[in-house]
């Protein structure tokens, strides 16, 4: 069962990539699904691009997280 919380991050995440792109609905709420379920993914490609592709230590990276809970 997916909770109220991880539901509405998803939905405001979705709205923002509807807004920002000018994609549909489900256009945008499937780009969110991805970003939400490869979060891991996500925040490691990000952190290495912000860091000019210079490698982050492993114990810096666990600290990262989109989304808590």
């Amino acid at each position: 069962m997916v909770s109220t919380v991880r539901l509405s991050r998803l939905m405001k995440l979705s709205w923002d990539i509807q807004r920002f792109k000018r994609n549909g609905r489900s256009k945008a709420l499937q780009q969110a699904w991805a970003i939400v379920s490869n979060e891991d993914v996500t925040v490691r490609y990000l952190t290495k691009k912000l860091n000019h592709h210079r490698d982050v230590p492993y114990t810096t990276q666990r600290q990262y997280a989109l989304f808590q809970g």
